[in-house]
């Protein structure tokens, strides 16, 4: 099956086609960093490194580019507030963004694009499009004008501006300061005092929001590339400006060949978000669930889905996130090797795995076959298979829950785990295996009552204790 993803511009999915054979260019908006990061950027970060991960698994060369919006109204309104420079409001976030990035095993970006970095890329591009009559001069700034364009208006959304203006985030302005039309956006932002300014042909003063990207997407993967991703909350204003802006200043249709839009996380209905307040962010989210089981639970779901988030949702994802790894830790060491050889159950796993990632890169049917195969795995380990055996199913969960996914942790991490388990186990050895002794008398003197509530302490200590014809065995699971 090729792949297959849905493009937002057309309304439907299509077969993959890069625009230079063997690669793969994709640009993602990225933050604007004036607090620490949240849910929102989590799924979306998740969505496109799956994205990535995907396209490199399928053997493409891929360039995947990303920014951070490091000058912004939020960020100077930060900086006024605790007198600082605004770079020392964008650095701390940036660091709390790559350091909740990691832990959430998300990939490096090739490139990390800033806005302060890119402003001679953005005055020229504002230039053109002044020298092209698509801009104008306002006694506040420089303005797109959305009239010399009408035909692209609503490409992305289909709808008009008043239809979304609920959704535009609070970005869209209203006419003043010399603007000719509500719809018309700035490029360039006079400068107020007490603000960071760039000197340019209009004088002092800063980029418009939707600019930055049109600039910084162009400059690093050229006047055409293959995909444009970010949130749904992106689809209006901000990427339809990029669509105005980045194809009149180039004479060009489809400067973006495909459009991709992750779902939001909601909460009680509504998209979590810091202008509603009703956001968590990704540290806060830690102290309740381990980061890659907080990456599992985003990634249970397609990326275009909406997810709900509550808390029941993160202790389920918990526990299906343990399930994995204890299965995989135990597997670890009973095997032999790491590498899958041809397995009629694996092979089948995978076909339907590789389907489920070419149809719009379909996370829930992938974990519907990684649940599989760990299920089958505690199946071959309970049955005492043979080392082989258990070698090749680990080897997948490493190349597919592992390389794919990215919900495997990395060496160091595993042995850690490992040799806490091993702690654990050896702590409360003696307690487990006398209640075991006493767990079976009762059995044997069919007093299940007792040998129930036995069972029920073992479970709140997280052992787990399975009967077998060689008699029970235990194992933690955290």
């Amino acid at each position: 099956m090729a792949l297959r993803i849905y493009d937002t511009r057309s309304r439907m999915k299509k077969n993959f086609i890069p625009l230079v054979e063997g690669k793969v260019s994709i640009y993602v908006c990225g933050i604007t960093p004036y607090s620490p990061s949240h849910l929102g950027h989590a799924r979306q970060a998740i969505s496109f490194d799956i994205i990535t991960r995907w396209f490199r698994k399928l053997g493409f060369q891929v360039t995947y580019i990303t920014n951070f919006t490091d000058i912004d109204d939020k960020i100077i309104k930060v900086a006024l507030e605790e007198n600082i420079d605004f770079q020392e409001v964008s650095k701390r976030n940036i660091d709390n963004y790559f350091d909740v990035m990691d832990k959430l095993n998300v990939l490096r970006a090739d490139e990390y694009s800033k806005v302060t970095e890119t402003i001679p890329e953005i005055i020229d591009m504002i230039s053109i499009l002044m020298n092209k009559k698509h801009a104008y001069i306002a006694e506040d700034g420089v303005y797109f004008e959305i009239d010399t364009a009408p035909e692209k208006y609503g490409q992305l959304t289909g709808q008009t501006l008043e239809m979304v203006r609920s959704g535009a985030g609070g970005r869209v302005g209203q006419t003043g300061g010399g603007k000719r039309d509500h719809r018309d956006f700035a490029l360039w932002k006079n400068a107020k005092s007490g603000e960071p300014y760039w000197p340019s042909p209009w004088g002092n003063g800063r980029p418009g929001w939707h600019i930055e990207c049109s600039a910084m997407s162009l400059k690093h993967l050229g006047e055409t590339f293959d995909i444009h991703g970010g949130g749904r909350d992106l689809m209006f204003p901000h990427h339809e400006a990029e669509i105005f802006q980045s194809e009149c200043c180039l004479d060009r249709e489809n400067v973006v060949k495909y459009w991709l839009h992750n779902g939001m996380i909601n909460v009680d209905g509504e998209k979590m978000s810091k202008s509603l307040g009703n956001f968590t962010t990704i540290s806060e989210t830690f102290d309740s669930v381990k980061p890659l089981a907080l990456r599992y639970a985003l990634l249970n779901a397609p990326y275009r889905q909406p997810i709900e988030f509550n808390q029941s949702m993160l202790e389920e994802s918990q526990m299906h996130y343990n399930r994995l790894l204890n299965t995989y830790l135990e597997a670890a060491n009973i095997a032999t090797s790491g590498v899958w050889s041809k397995n009629i159950f694996l092979n089948s796993v995978t076909e339907r795995f590789t389907q489920g990632m070419n149809d719009d890169f379909n996370t829930r049917i992938a974990f519907v076959e990684v649940q599989s195969v760990i299920k089958k795995l505690q199946e071959l380990i309970s049955n005492g298979n043979k080392e082989d055996t258990i070698s090749a199913f680990l080897g997948w969960l490493d190349e597919f829950a592992g390389d794919v996914l990215g919900l495997i942790p990395g060496v160091d991490e595993l042995n850690t785990l490992a040799e806490e388990i091993d702690k654990k186990r050896n702590d409360i050895s003696v307690l487990v295996e006398e209640l075991l002794i006493q767990r079976q008398k009762a059995r044997e003197e069919k007093n299940w009552e007792y040998a129930d509530e036995i069972r029920d302490k073992l479970n709140s200590m997280n052992v787990i204790v399975e009967d077998s014809p060689q008699g029970p065995k235990w194992k933690i699971e955290d």
